[in-house]
């Protein structure tokens, strides 16, 4: 499993409790600029192991708020798709990033439109004002019966 560096503080404790192995981080935030190290994250996406497991944070990333412009997304779907990564996004903050629910799905359409398998974990508890309960969903697309099995 690789995931952004930073990330959000509990990803690390749920995939090692959940079996996923070796958590690695790549390059995501640039503390200098406070803003996107689109070139760092761009050279480490390349390094990760084809077929490998990325976390993707969709919208208003966990903890910086810093996310990718659309461009920027369409060149990490090309990345991903060069590497044969299964993204695994974070979806915890539909609508707080641009005010517009829509918007904020733009990386889960591109990905979904340009024919990934991935999976897709949101909360409700923020944007439904559910604080505490831990009301969410893990949606899988998968249309390949090897990932399949595995998942």
């Amino acid at each position: 499993m690789h995931v952004p560096q930073p990330t959000y503080g509990n990803h690390g404790s749920i995939y090692k409790h959940s079996g996923w192995g070796d958590i690695h981080s790549y390059t995501y935030y640039n503390p200098k600029n406070k803003g996107l190290d689109f070139e760092g994250l761009k050279k480490s996406v390349k390094e990760i192991p084809k077929g490998s497991v990325i976390t993707l944070h969709a919208c208003a990333h966990n903890p910086t708020g810093v996310d990718p412009t659309n461009d920027e997304w369409n060149v990490i779907a090309d990345l991903c798709a060069e590497r044969e990564l299964f993204p695994f996004f974070d979806f915890a903050y539909q609508g707080f990033a641009t005010g517009d629910c829509d918007a904020d799905a733009y990386a889960i359409r591109l990905f979904y439109d340009r024919g990934f398998n991935m999976a897709i974990a949101v909360s409700f508890a923020k944007n439904m004002g559910l604080y505490g309960e831990r009301t969410g969903c893990l949606h899988i697309v998968c249309d390949n019966k090897d990932i399949r099995d595995r998942i």
